[in-house]
């Protein structure tokens, strides 16, 4: 390691105990002279020094800010007439800002607003930074969440996909609108949870949907066999024409609490463990007895409940055909649900985000760290039965149509 002569001067020492800026002198008297001596053992020669080693020529210098800890020092990088002047002294110090710089996204894409950051940086740095610049910061995540957003899903198939929306506000035009960020999770044929991807909607609308699973579609999404969701009439319309020949199971929690919202409260408890206990049949005939029963008992008391239970039950129970182990986890839409509150406790803090980018980029920097997470935790399902059973699901239907042509 080089060592080097520095000279102090006597004001920046009595500075140091007299002013609260006197480290910060300090400190900058001493890097401008290393600087300088860098400078010397560059060219072989001091400055106005004759020497046969000598390299090159100085060329005066030119200003440097650099904002550290104590405060904004004003540095003098010698320039050269010979090259371009080379130092490392500003190696640590540009990892140190690489770190805040990752700070600052981090806490950005935890909830805590531009407004706290600025005023965070203040104190740790001594120096303020503006709500643009913490912005601007922010900006680097885009070409990585983008490319993290359109990845290519080629390299799995998944039988299962989960999807749902959430309703943010975004400032647009200089008035506040609600839009729709809609979410694909799918479980691949290894038993692993993915974050397929994220689009910002004008609404939850049929067109919307349609464009979100074309796209998907457009990055190889194949192999679905189940889409999970809410009873959305444009979402689910969408989910039979873009998904033919999956199966659409509704979401049992959205389907639950349809029913309720137009029993009578007196009733509400009854029906509650009635619908549950053939939701949770062991298979769809059990589940059918079941019905039959729940609708002569309260077809004249709850119409309007029945009615709903009458019309959504085969979606509702579709989970059934599947083996037993697979039907807790897909019955709901529960598992997004919960991703969605980690995006509401960071949206929370926001409330409004200025643009459609930011919510891209707060989102995506989120639903990115949990896909890692998922990719290196425990398997979500043990897919082993599943493909088993699907494989004698096709099996039987290629005998099924064997018979049927030779009939």
């Amino acid at each position: 390691m080089a060592q080097y002569h520095v000279t102090l001067d006597g004001d920046v020492l009595h500075g140091l105990f007299q002013r609260d800026e006197g480290v910060a002198r300090l400190l900058e008297q001493v890097l401008n002279q290393i600087l300088q001596a860098q400078a010397t053992e560059q060219l072989h020669a001091r400055p106005y020094e004759r020497s046969e080693d000598r390299q090159g020529y100085r060329n005066g210098t030119l200003p440097h800010p650099l904002t550290t800890r104590v405060g904004t020092l004003t540095l003098r990088v010698p320039r050269l007439r010979s090259g371009q002047f080379s130092t490392d002294l500003f190696f640590r110090y540009q990892r140190s800002e690489q770190a805040l710089v990752l700070a600052l996204l981090e806490m950005v894409v935890n909830g805590v607003s531009t407004r706290k950051v600025a005023k965070i940086t203040e104190e740790l740095c001594g120096t303020e930074f503006s709500k643009s610049t913490v912005s601007d910061l922010c900006k680097r995540l885009d070409p990585i969440v983008q490319a993290w957003n359109n990845r290519t899903l080629r390299e799995q198939r998944y039988p299962f996909v989960l999807v749902d929306a959430l309703v943010l506000k975004i400032r647009e035009e200089g008035r506040v609108r609600s839009r729709s960020a809609l979410i694909a999770i799918g479980v691949n044929e290894a038993g692993y949870r993915e974050v397929l991807g994220l689009m910002l909607g004008d609404s939850e609308s049929e067109a919307s949907w349609t464009e979100f699973f074309t796209w998907l579609k457009s990055r190889d999404l194949r192999g679905v066999d189940i889409v999970v969701s809410d009873s959305h009439g444009g979402l689910v319309r969408a989910v039979r024409s873009q998904f033919q020949g999956a199966t659409w199971q509704g979401c049992q929690t959205h389907f639950m609490r349809n029913i309720l919202d137009v029993t009578p409260k007196s009733l509400q408890g009854e029906i509650h463990s009635r619908v549950r206990a053939l939701l949770d049949a062991p298979d769809t005939k059990t589940a059918r007895l079941l019905l039959e029963k729940v609708q002569d008992d309260y077809a004249h008391k709850a119409p309007k409940a029945i009615a709903i239970l009458e019309t959504g039950f085969d979606d509702a129970t579709a989970v059934l055909e599947l083996p037993e182990r697979y039907r807790k986890r897909l019955r709901t839409t529960n598992g997004v649900e919960r991703l969605n509150e980690e995006i509401r406790r960071r949206e929370r803090v926001i409330r409004i985000f200025p643009n459609r980018e930011s919510v891209i980029r707060l989102l995506g920097a989120l639903l990115m760290e949990l896909d890692e997470k998922w990719s290196f935790g425990n398997r979500y399902l043990d897919m082993a039965e599943y493909l088993e059973w699907r494989e004698k699901q096709r099996e039987a239907q290629k005998q099924s149509s064997k018979i049927h042509r030779l009939g």
